[in-house]
C-alpha cells in the first residue's frame, strides 16, 4: 500500500497511555528521513486548537473526530502522509474515516488497561477513578478495539521499533 505520492491518513488508535503519540513520532521520523511528507495530527493538540469547546460526551468524541479526519484527508490528497495518534474509541467514527480517505491505515496501539494506568503522567487515569474526569475511555466510556487493523502493536510486549517497522512496512508494501 505505497502511499508516497498519494499520501494517506494513518489512525493511531489506542487508550489513553498506550503509546499512540510515542509510535506516531517514531513513525514520522522514519518517514521524514526517507523524504516523505509527513505532518503528525496529534489528538490532544488538535482539541486544543480545532474542537475547542467540546466536551468528552460521546457526540462531542466524534465531532472532534470528523474534525480532524477533514484536516487530515487534505492533508492525504496533497501528496501527505497524515499521521494522526486519537484514541478514536468507538468503531464507527474509525469506519467513517476509513470511509471518507483517499488511502488510510488503521494501526491499533495495543496495551491493556492495567498498563496504561501504570504509565499515566499526566494523572489522567487517577482522576477519571475519582469521579473527576465523566466519560474517561476506558474508566466510564468504553473503547472498542478495532476489529480489522492493518497493524497492531502490543506496546506493553513488544519494542518501539518493532512497532516502528511494523507499520512502515504496511504503509510502504
Amino acid at each position: 500500500m505505497t502511499h508516497s505520492s498519494s499520501g494517506c491518513v494513518v489512525l493511531f488508535t489506542g487508550l489513553s497511555g498506550a503509546g499512540k503519540s510515542t509510535l506516531a513520532e517514531a513513525v514520522a521520523a522514519r518517514l521524514i528521513a526517507a523524504n516523505y511528507r509527513v505532518q503528525i495530527l496529534d489528538g490532544d493538540q488538535m482539541r486544543r486548537e480545532l474542537s475547542k469547546g467540546l466536551g468528552f460526551t460521546p457526540e462531542d468524541r466524534i465531532e472532534n473526530l470528523r474534525r480532524i479526519g477533514f484536516v487530515a484527508r487534505l492533508l492525504a490528497r496533497h501528496g501527505v502522509m497524515a499521521l494522526v495518534p486519537a484514541i478514536a474509541p468507538y468503531r464507527e467514527i474509525r469506519a467513517e474515516l476509513r470511509a471518507r480517505a483517499p488511502a488510510f491505515c488503521e494501526v491499533y496501539v495495543n496495551a491493556p488497561l492495567t498498563v496504561c494506568e501504570g504509565r499515566d503522567t499526566k494523572g489522567l487515569y487517577a482522576r477519571a477513578r475519582a469521579g473527576d474526569l465523566p466519560n474517561f475511555t476506558g474508566i466510564d466510556d468504553p473503547y472498542e478495539p478495532p476489529e480489522s487493523p492493518e497493524v497492531e502493536c502490543r506496546t506493553d510486549v513488544e519494542t518501539l521499533e518493532a512497532c516502528v517497522e511494523r507499520v512502515i512496512g504496511a504503509l510502504l508494501a
